[in-house]
């Protein structure tokens, strides 16, 4: 059976989405989730909130979905020992090192994938099934057909975003917040800096997507088979979570679901399904009006009202006894637990017996409570009779011991995690420079000469490049590294795979991943697959599920401080972005794409925000497009540590411009320009 999977930022969401019908309830603990200011449940709540749930026939989820660094990897193991002993049903993570803990130390808890996994490929959801995922929440820019065939060929379960909130970016892969203003959206601190005014030149507002809505093809998300259908918004309103609930459990029962009243409640100039039916046109964006706002006040009284009641939920069998001269029984069954009350003896009837229907009349008024009644089976002497207030006492008695016992704590199994000495590891004083240069004639200026004085200088294209380009194989022979796209759609699979086998025909050994799906595409090629800053990798326990999972090495996140690289253990070789406008969203949704569609597009383009800042954004063959950062980083003159490599991220610039950046590098250099030093040499939160 689908379920519908509904938001609890806190007690009053909580109430909202079970008292209104969710099968299912996802929610944080106080650390470690992506919306770390929600309210969120502490230790001794969480297993309270999870026998609620249970004892209401309401599973739990519990989100661990945000990157972790090596200081906090204590704090998650005993974050994850109290989900355990909460007794929860699932439990959401991004980062590797968060899945190998609850793979490991959580048997009896499914492990699922955010969309912060950014899967959204066959490749990556078969790269799950193999790290121990039960189900993955697939990338909310997916089409149906798309969600479909998923679907269809996934060994695991699929859960599906189908209300709510869209980030403009590809999730896992936003880093506008961390970098405009050191609040990481991985981290589950986003700043939402999107939902500000950027301009395209043709309208505002153009990295703010109005909110999502597939509530009318609910049905057709069933039919195919997937699994969970999630509503976001565990920064909402308890209203809106109520109003949500309501409408996704009248679209499954294939009733008329009250989308108007839900609208007014919250959206940003109405909802989208254009990721779902593939239109991906302007009219996907819109943001949070001053009509929007006054809209919500007359429905929020209304809506309150949905959630004042228990919902009665969960079928019970009763048994009722009536003899004269013996102890009146009442039992109630939920088909696991089971409970008796005794009542009084019951007294000769002067006019009507109690009969099945009298008794019937009584024990069924079971409101107020999260059972209903099936079935009665009544046994009587026929001539007995039991007062009402008897009857009604009986089942009072016996409906709150049954809920007693359906609260009664579940608790999981927790192995405590094995210790073992993590290798220290030994970077050169002075990395290594790669290049990584956005076109092959960015390459014109670099000779040999240029290249070779740093022994080893590795150089990476994208894919596209090298095929247009095929002389950059012989030019560059082993040092040379494919870049596959950072986003692969499952109708492009195919086409990537065709591709790495061209490159093996030209020489190339080596090809660089930005997500877990082009990681085994690489592999099944059999090439060498090297990790790019795109898998997230902030602490020692991730570089080394890479490496088992065959990188030769890895770029880390540029969210990580310098002097936390200088402290990742582990012997897999690792290294930083040194250079470059840095990538700070990838869309879907092209935030530059004009009236007209894509047609005249050069294929870039450029924002600005209401600053005055200009922020380049460069189309990868219409399949999805990216956003550069304003300034560029630059760290030559900077104490680098901890790095095996650094890569100067060339995207925009010119040739003479790539090969004068490299020779500054080359000297330690400050730069001849405004700049960022990123968030290496401060604090991310």
């Amino acid at each position: 059976m689908t379920e519908i999977l509904a938001p609890a930022g806190g007690r009053e969401q909580l109430l909202a989405a079970v008292r209104c019908g969710a099968d299912a309830v996802y929610l944080g603990a106080k650390n470690f989730n992506a919306r770390r200011n929600a309210e969120n449940f502490e230790e001794e709540s969480l297993a309270d909130t999870v026998a609620f749930c249970h004892a209401r026939n309401v599973a739990v989820h519990v989100a661990l979905n945000t990157l972790v660094m090596d200081g906090e990897l204590s704090l998650l193991e005993a974050e994850a020992a109290s989900i355990a002993e909460s007794g929860a049903d699932a439990v959401i993570v991004q980062d590797l090192a968060a899945a190998k803990l609850i793979r490991e130390c959580c048997p009896g808890i499914a492990l699922h994938a955010s969309t912060q996994m950014t899967v959204h490929d066959l490749a990556g959801i078969r790269m799950l099934e193999d790290l121990g995922f039960s189900r993955v929440v697939l990338a909310r820019e997916l089409s149906f057909e798309e969600i479909a065939m998923l679907t269809e060929k996934a060994a695991i379960e699929t859960e599906v975003f189908v209300h709510g909130a869209l980030c403009m970016c590809v999730s896992g892969g936003c880093y506008l917040s961390s970098i405009l203003g050191g609040r990481s959206g991985n981290r589950g601190l986003c700043a939402q800096p999107c939902r500000l005014d950027f301009d395209n030149g043709e309208r505002g507002h153009a990295l703010s997507l109005k909110d999502m809505s597939y509530i009318s093809h609910i049905k057709e998300l069933a039919d195919v088979g997937v699994a969970s259908l999630k509503i976001e918004g565990r920064m909402k309103r308890p209203e809106y979570v109520a109003a949500a609930v309501t409408a996704c459990r009248e679209a499954l029962a294939d009733r008329e679901p009250d989308l108007d009243t839900l609208k007014a409640v919250f959206s940003r100039q109405g909802f989208t399904d254009g990721y779902y039916t593939g239109r991906r046109t302007p009219e996907m964006f819109g943001y949070r009006s001053r009509e929007d706002v006054a809209a919500a006040e007359p429905v929020l009284k209304e809506l309150s009202h949905l959630y004042t009641a228990e919902r009665q939920s969960v079928p019970v069998e009763m048994t009722l006894s009536v003899f004269k001269g013996a102890e009146s029984v009442l039992t109630v069954s939920d088909g696991i637990n089971c409970v008796s009350v005794g009542g009084a003896a019951p007294e000769k009837a002067v006019n009507r017996p109690t009969d099945r229907e009298l008794a019937k009349r009584s024990l069924f008024k079971t409101g107020g409570t999260p059972f209903f009644a099936e079935s009665l089976d009544f046994s009587s002497d026929g001539e007995s009779v039991l007062p009402v207030s008897e009857l009604n006492r009986m089942r009072r008695e016996a409906l709150d011991q049954l809920l007693a016992e359906r609260e009664l704590p579940a608790q999981k199994p927790f192995l405590p995690c094995e210790k073992s000495e993590l290798i220290k590891h030994k970077a050169p004083f002075v990395p290594k420079l790669r290049l990584r240069f956005e076109t092959y004639g960015q390459t014109a200026s670099f000779s040999e000469e240029n290249i070779l004085p740093t022994a080893g200088t590795k150089v990476i294209l994208p894919i596209s490049e090298i095929l247009k380009n095929p002389e950059a194989a012989a030019r560059f022979g082993d040092r040379l590294i494919a870049e596959l796209p950072a986003l692969i759609f499952p109708k492009d699979e195919e086409t990537v795979s065709a591709q790495l086998e061209m490159l093996k025909a030209l020489g190339l050994q080596n090809a660089l991943a930005e997500n877990l799906g082009a990681i085994r595409l690489i592999r099944e090629a059999g090439l060498r697959p090297y990790g790019g800053h795109g898998l997230n990798i902030l602490n020692s326990i991730a570089l080394m599920e890479y490496e088992k999972l065959g990188l030769a090495e890895a770029t880390v996140s540029f969210e990580l401080p310098m002097a936390k690289i200088s402290r990742l253990g582990g012997t897999l070789p690792r290294g930083i972005l040194g250079y470059g406008y840095l990538p700070l969203m990838r869309f879907r949704a092209c935030p530059i794409q004009k009236s007209g569609g894509c047609g005249n597009c050069p294929g870039s383009g450029s924002l600005t925000d209401r600053l005055g800042k200009t922020f380049s954004v460069l189309c990868s063959g219409r399949r999805y497009a990216t956003l550069l950062n304003s300034l560029p980083l630059w760290i030559a003159d900077k104490e680098i540590s901890g790095a095996d490599f650094l890569t100067l991220y060339f995207t925009t610039e010119s040739p003479e411009r790539c090969l004068s950046v490299y020779r500054a590098y080359q000297k330690n250099m400050p730069p001849d320009t405004e700049r960022t030093n990123g968030l290496y040499f401060r604090e991310l939160l």
